[in-house]
């Protein structure tokens, strides 16, 4: 229905328009390609056309099965899924109950354990504030990561606000962090470990089942966002001993603004409402459950459940020949974070002796992201690759691809062809790499200030 819709809007577009061929997952419609004589500009910055898309740890396309399942609930099916007097409401109400099963089922959880929220940053505030909050009587102390998402870090650092102490523990330089230190800095009054199971940055993905069995031993909370996880790598509640798990509808090819939070119900673990209302979704999370997007993401997890393995051996394909083509045609690219324990949809590659920023700015027919963050004062290396020890010439310099489910051999091909030959180019203006070719080791060079 979704493809059907879309082939109607363009056979319906007047003969003088401009259409451009959709972009990656975005091909499934189109029948017709039509070039932009004038290309697009935006914010500033002119290209042909619609860039290729390898930024999937940003966002994913909404899978158009997705699409179809949700159109239903916005033309016809409209009912307030919490109204308990007429046909409308009840057919909602069963929706949502069918998507809290199919969420449910891809983590091996109860549906009765999911709760649905606007995302991962909301469902990660609620398990990180709320559980702090409901026992801050006795427990007072949280442990986390230095390279957690942010909004992990910020909620952590508004907890020390208060009066909670937080311990952020170090990463390897593989990015993994070491257990027997973990073990060592659970206290007494420790009521939460927060540790996200997949790196959003560099794709990283740490032992949870391990750190879940440590925090059972100490009969501590675990908490673990797994946005990046869900659909992507085999997640078990039971198997990770999660009290507290964190999702995201928009990174599993569904709708974006919603998102779920599983809480363990035996035993059990509470929280303090970050937001009061109607009392909706236990009290949890109060608000009017928004079906659509609901529908969207339970078809999105049931597709994942199917398509999962699939999918892994297909991007685990494509990856390789990302990196083998960029490093069979240039020296100096190195692979932040582990490579034996990595999501394979995230390649997060270091270029030596390219200033980042120019990388991507040349990039442009490339959907990417860089790990340095863009200050207004300063061009600051990202926290993620600092915590990892990586020096800051190459944290300056990280270009995160992300590759998914309707990423094409195509485009695979195209971006290894762009990357090598923005590569080349800076390195061609680059003093330091004329050093290095011919033998000087620049880090023994003092160099003078004038």
């Amino acid at each position: 229905m979704a493809s059907l819709l879309l082939r109607q809007t363009l056979t319906k577009t007047k003969p003088t328009a401009i259409i451009r061929r959709f972009s990656t997952a975005a091909a499934v419609a189109s029948p017709t390609e039509y070039d932009e004589p004038t290309g697009i500009t935006m914010k500033g910055v002119k290209i042909p056309g619609r860039p290729l898309y390898l930024d999937m740890q940003a966002t994913t396309p909404v899978d158009p099965r997705v699409l179809d399942s949700m159109l239903p609930f916005y033309l016809s099916r409209y009912g307030n899924p919490h109204s308990r007097t007429h046909l409308y409401g009840w057919e909602s109400e069963t929706a949502v109950e069918t998507a809290r099963a199919q969420v449910a089922a891809l983590i091996g959880a109860s549906p009765k354990e999911i709760v649905f929220t606007s995302g991962a940053t909301e469902s990660n505030n609620i398990s990180v504030k709320g559980v702090m909050h409901f026992y801050k009587e006795k427990k007072r102390h949280v442990i986390t990561t230095q390279t957690e998402h942010k909004c992990v870090l910020d909620s952590c650092r508004h907890l020390q606000q208060e009066g909670f102490e937080v311990t952020y523990l170090p990463v390897g330089s593989d990015g993994l962090i070491d257990l027997d230190r973990l073990r060592k800095e659970i206290r007494p009054d420790t009521g939460l470990v927060s540790i996200m199971a997949v790196n959003n940055e560099i794709g990283v993905v740490q032992p949870v089942e391990e750190i879940g069995k440590i925090c059972k031993e100490f009969n501590v909370p675990f908490h673990t966002d797994a946005a990046q996880a869900l659909g992507k790598i085999k997640v078990d509640v039971e198997k990770w001993n999660v009290s507290l798990m964190s999702l995201s509808g928009h990174k599993i090819y569904g709708p974006k603004g919603i998102g779920a939070l599983y809480m363990r119900r035996r035993p059990r673990i509470r929280v303090e409402p970050q937001m009061n209302g109607g009392g909706q979704e236990r009290g949890i999370r109060s608000g009017t459950v928004p079906t659509p997007l609901v529908v969207g993401m339970g078809t999105a997890c049931e597709l994942a459940m199917k398509e999962m393995e699939y999918d892994e051996k297909r991007i685990k394909g494509l990856q390789e020949r990302l990196l083998n083509g960029i490093r069979e045609k240039i020296d100096g690219v190195v692979v932040n974070g582990s490579m034996d324990r990595r999501y394979v949809g995230n390649l997060n590659l270091s270029f030596a002796y390219v200033e980042g920023e120019s990388l991507l700015m040349g990039l442009k027919e490339v959907a990417v992201s860089s790990g340095s963050a863009c200050t207004s004062a300063s061009l600051e290396p990202s926290y993620v690759l600092r915590a990892l020890g990586v020096d800051e010439d190459m944290a300056h310099t990280s270009i995160r691809f992300g590759i998914g489910r309707f990423t094409t051999e195509e485009e695979i091909d195209k971006a290894v062809e762009l990357t090598v030959k923005q590569v080349e180019k800076l390195r061609e203006m680059s003093p330091l790499y004329e050093m290095v070719k011919e033998g000087i080791d620049i880090k023994q060079i003092q160099w003078a200030q004038h």
